[in-house]
């Protein structure tokens, strides 16, 4: 049986400290994986390579199919455009899963039945970085919603849910604002829910989901929702 390759990006900043101590927990575990290290990131970027990513990196990255990933540094304000959204948009890498878990008693937890997970689309929505300078005094970002990628990640939701048992899948978005596209996400939802009967299914306007997540997320089991706000509510 072959072990599986993994490539290995140690990152920027506090990068290094983590993904050692990742591989050390990994190893102690015995964890039957072989690693090849790439450089990404900063130092990649000062040495001319825009992408932040050496051609031979993406190679391996293919070739591999797998990636374990320490922080990397994205200017804020200006400088290089961040790697995590090239490596997302480049590998169709369009689900972000972030499971949300408490582990009480063993870990102290206001919250010890919090068993959640937030799907949050990966490629579109303000996150694309598509901006502009309209004029002097006036700057532009484009928030892109396409009806493939809405199907995509809320039938990656709903299927996520019926594989892991869960029962029901929270729909987000500020659909009473933007109307055309949260509004189409809001839709595409309610579509594909009809393709899943087994599942119960309900909509909340971000400002509100948030509060009710703050204050009681034992009450959610699957939460499906844009880029930017799945980033902030799962962060």
């Amino acid at each position: 049986m072959s072990v599986p390759r993994i490539a290995v990006a140690y990152g920027d900043g506090i990068g290094p400290e983590i993904m050692t101590a990742t591989l050390e927990i990994l190893t102690a575990a015995g964890a039957q994986l072989a690693y090849d290290t790439i450089e990404v990131g900063e130092k990649v970027y000062r040495q001319g390579i825009l992408t932040g990513i050496a051609p031979e990196s993406w190679e391996i990255l293919q070739r591999n199919r797998i990636f374990l990933k320490a922080p990397i540094t994205t200017p804020q304000g200006g400088g290089f455009n961040s790697l995590n959204v090239t490596i997302r948009k480049t590998l169709g890498l369009f689900a972000n899963v972030r499971p949300c878990k408490s582990y009480a008693p063993y870990v102290a937890s206001h919250f010890p039945k919090l068993d959640l997970v937030i799907v949050r689309e990966n490629e579109e929505d303000l996150y694309a970085g598509i901006e502009h300078q309209q004029t002097t005094e006036v700057v532009q970002c484009l928030k892109l919603v396409s009806r493939p990628g809405c199907e995509n990640i809320i039938r990656y939701a709903f299927e996520y849910a019926r594989a892991n048992n869960r029962k029901e899948v929270t729909c987000m978005t500020k659909d009473n604002i933007m109307k055309l596209t949260d509004g189409l996400f809001h839709r595409i939802f309610d579509e594909i829910a009809q393709e899943y009967p087994d599942i119960s299914t309900r909509h909340l306007i971000i400002d509100i989901g948030s509060a009710l997540l703050a204050d009681r997320p034992e009450n959610f089991e699957v939460i499906v929702t844009l880029n930017l706000y799945g980033d902030i509510i799962s962060t």
